[in-house]
């Protein structure tokens, strides 16, 4: 019989990880508290949408990202963990129930995003305009943040969803130019063809323009 050698297991010390890395376990009342008025009301967030590592340190914390018309993207970004797809969902009465669940959590910075909603003639706009008026009514004292969607140049749809009376309107440009093909297929800005790769010197496209005229629009917000 052949007798194999008996090899000691030496196990190497791991360096510990630091503590801001370190995802604590969802719990405590304010956790609890959170997430039974989002199953109470019916809402979605990009918390649990977007699975965010944080989503435990936030909800502890008592507060919460809502995510406003519906759960479902007509993008499809690779570095987004929301659904793609057809959406199916318009909520009317979405705006009432965010502003029942802000006034409940008592928060005095409300956050409010939204997929985006590509199909609509408005881009979800009056969907915003709406949301926001509902939380001003029911909590006047808790300043609003909303992260918007592009519009595609809607610039009606723009100016709607920015004159309901939120104090903070941000917008995630997301990645930067070089990636845009392969994490953002839906934008329309590309590398100009035959241009040094090194440099990936690209044109104008109309959806650069888009975006200048975004980044304007907001900074005339910021001014206002």
């Amino acid at each position: 019989m052949l007798e194999l050698p008996i090899v000691e297991n030496k196990s190497e010390s791991r360096p510990k990880r630091p503590e801001w890395l370190k995802v604590r376990l969802p719990m405590g009342e304010n956790y609890r508290n959170v997430r039974s008025i989002v199953d109470e009301f019916n809402l979605h967030t990009i918390c649990q949408s977007g699975s965010c590592p944080n989503m435990g340190e936030c909800w502890g914390a008592g507060t919460a990202t809502f995510m406003i018309l519906g759960n479902v993207c007509t993008r499809s970004c690779s570095f987004c963990a929301v659904k793609t797809g057809r959406p199916n969902e318009y909520d009317e009465d979405e705006p009432r129930r965010v502003a029942e669940a802000i006034w409940l959590m008592k928060v005095k910075h409300a956050v409010i995003t939204s997929v985006n909603r590509d199909e609509l003639k408005d881009r979800g706009a009056e969907i915003w305009y709406q949301t926001v008026r509902a939380v001003k009514e029911r909590s006047p004292e808790t300043t609003i943040e909303t992260l918007i969607p592009d519009v595609k140049a809607n610039w009606d749809a723009l100016d709607r969803m920015i004159s309901a009376g939120q104090e903070v309107v941000s917008h995630n440009m997301e990645t930067v130019l070089s990636s845009v093909p392969e994490s953002a297929p839906a934008s329309q800005i590309r590398p100009q063809p035959g241009t040094d790769p090194t440099h990936q010197k690209c044109r104008e496209t109309d959806q650069e323009r888009h975006h200048g005229r975004l980044r304007r629009k907001l900074s005339e917000f910021s001014r206002s």
